[in-house]
């Protein structure tokens, strides 16, 4: 890995500044691509903007940024593309700041006000490598400004005509996964929380090898196409939306394992889902849907009781529950049923409800269960 700090001056930067919108921006002389199209639109509020500017103007640092070489010589900005944006913005007369009780535009200034941000030095590492190496290099300096998500820092090292494309399904204000997914998927599509979620269902996890293995491909159709099959799937079997309760699951590892089985009925899950929504003791509701395609109780976070409240229980029974004749047993609690084909072992109640139920038949002169 070489590593160089170079020291480029703010007239250089801008030198050839062009905004091209979706297709991305660039400076230095049409040397730098200030936001390559696998990155994230500009979110820098005006404070934000503005302080960057003021700490310029004052000849204060700047925090450094990092650009990587590509191997046709020329470089993209890894680190520092909103700071860049913002000076680029400036100089070009995008936008006012305050200096003193006056609101000016770059264009405003006088003369030397105008050559002291220009000729303000900024300090850039520029960095060449292996795709692995770039990768270590980046998550180091990920630790100042508006940080990079791990999944942009991929972005970076597997840049390339899928990138790009997949980005366009996943990464953009009001994108096509936004329109069908975003009542099932958290995190924002700009910070590429939508990309990863979809790279993630489709490999398994493996994410960063299955986009080295389709870097190249000129297209990302294979993914999107994917994606809009899970959230179909999710929609047909579980048409109910309940967005609290259905947000941030893993939809897509579920359909990998179920996405083609035929005895999924929409009617009887969604009887089930109902009845398990309004039981106390499931904590985690989220989890019912992975329940009852999978037949285990542990995603359902079943409500325990502490040692405490089992022997307050045991005390409000005035010590009834040793009989055997008396007390029904936490097997004869359980309701085992079939659904769907699935035996399910049902511990709503647990032993220590058992025993109060038990209790409260006797004094209304009831058998026990």
């Amino acid at each position: 890995m070489k590593i160089e700090l170079q020291h480029i001056l703010v007239r250089d930067l801008v030198n050839g500044y062009a905004d091209n919108a979706e297709e991305g921006v660039v400076g230095y002389g049409g040397r730098l691509d200030i936001r390559p199209q696998y990155q994230r639109e500009f979110i820098y509020k005006d404070k934000q903007r503005e302080a960057v500017i003021d700490t310029v103007r004052r000849g204060f640092p700047l925090n450094s940024m990092y650009w990587a070489k590509r191997e046709d010589g020329n470089f993209e900005v890894i680190d520092g593309q909103q700071r860049t944006i913002s000076i680029c913005q400036y100089v070009h007369g995008d936008f006012s700041i305050k200096f003193g009780n006056d609101l000016l535009n770059f264009f405003n200034l006088s003369n030397e006000r105008r050559e002291q941000i220009l000729n303000y030095p900024l300090m850039v590492y520029i960095c060449e490598g292996t795709d692995q190496e770039r990768l270590d290099w980046f998550r180091t300096i990920n630790i100042a400004g508006e940080e990079l998500e791990e999944q942009e820092l991929l972005n970076a090292v597997y840049a390339g005509p899928w990138v790009s494309d997949a980005r366009r399904y996943f990464s953009k204000r009001g994108c096509a996964a936004t329109g069908i997914g975003s009542d099932y998927l958290k995190g924002s599509p700009i910070r590429q929380k939508y990309l990863e979620t979809a790279i993630k269902w489709i490999s398994k996890g493996e994410i960063e090898k299955y986009m080295a293995q389709h870097q190249h491909d000129p297209q990302a159709i294979e993914l999107w196409n994917y994606f809009r099959s899970v959230i179909d799937w999710v929609k047909a079997i579980f048409p109910k939306l309940r967005k609290k309760a259905m947000q941030g699951i893993d939809w897509g590892y579920l359909y990998n394992d179920h996405g083609s089985r035929s005895d999924l009925d929409p009617v009887a899950l969604e009887k089930e889902v109902e009845r398990l929504m309004l039981d106390d003791d499931v904590t985690n509701k989220s989890g019912i849907y992975a329940y009852l395609l999978t037949g285990k109780e542990k995603h359902l976070s079943i409500r325990a009781f502490t040692d405490n409240q089992k022997m307050e229980a045991y005390e409000r029974q005035k010590g009834i529950s040793g009989n055997a004749e008396n007390i029904s047993t936490t097997s004869k609690c359980r309701a085992t049923t079939s659904f769907l084909g699935i035996k399910v072992d049902e511990r709503w109640r647990t032993t220590v409800k058992c025993y109060a139920k038990n209790a409260m038949a006797r004094r209304a002169g009831n058998k026990a269960l």
